[in-house]
């Protein structure tokens, strides 16, 4: 992934923890297929079974879509469970947008190709007025730039993200990829210490 140009899905709600991206009845399976479907399960559906959708819920309502996320502050907070990351790739997101991550949360995130953008608290407040205003607000997110953009004002902001990562995200390598990309330099290496 090198950017991202896409609607967004507003949740203004502060410090969403693990336990309510996928509650713990759900992470009985091992492979990350399937968890989308719960993601946020217990606010988006009311409590007669979990058969009727909250209207008011953002994922509920059709004017909002999009492959980036943009939550409160304190996003990922809670027990480390890696099926967060999970559950919301595997929902559709891309980008999730904050002005705080939980570290075991950013970690999770960028090992499973999810991409957490931090931003200052003026710009999420921003942008969330934004997606108020026009639901249809087009977000531009690069990742080679390390920015994230309103498109139609043009405002944005730059965000951080480890070297390493940024390199495994842009060539869509896992760990064990990015040793392969450069086992000619590990085998140069070993041949001249030999």
């Amino acid at each position: 992934m090198k950017q991202i140009r896409s609607t967004a899905v507003p949740i203004r709600d502060e410090n969403i923890d693990t336990d309510q991206i996928i509650p713990a009845r759900f992470l009985k399976a091992t492979s990350r297929d399937g968890f989308g479907k719960n993601l946020f399960r217990d606010w988006r559906y009311e409590n007669d079974n979990e058969a009727t959708p909250r209207k008011d819920f953002p994922l509920n309502n059709p004017k909002w879509k999009g492959d980036i996320l943009v939550a409160g502050k304190n996003f990922g907070c809670g027990s480390s469970r890696e099926h967060a990351a999970w559950a919301i790739r595997d929902h559709g997101f891309e980008v999730v947008v904050s002005s705080f991550f939980a570290d075991i949360f950013r970690n999770n995130a960028l090992n499973n190709f999810l991409l957490p953008v931090q931003v200052s608290e003026d710009f999420l407040q921003h942008l969330f007025d934004t997606l108020d205003a026009d639901p249809a607000t087009q977000i531009d997110v690069d990742l080679e730039q390390q920015t994230i953009r309103i498109l139609p004002t043009g405002e944005q902001e730059h965000f951080d993200i480890n070297p390493y990562k940024k390199t495994c995200m842009i060539n869509g390598y896992d760990d064990i990829d990015f040793l392969i990309s450069i086992l000619p330099d590990i085998e140069a290496f070993e041949k001249k210490k030999s």
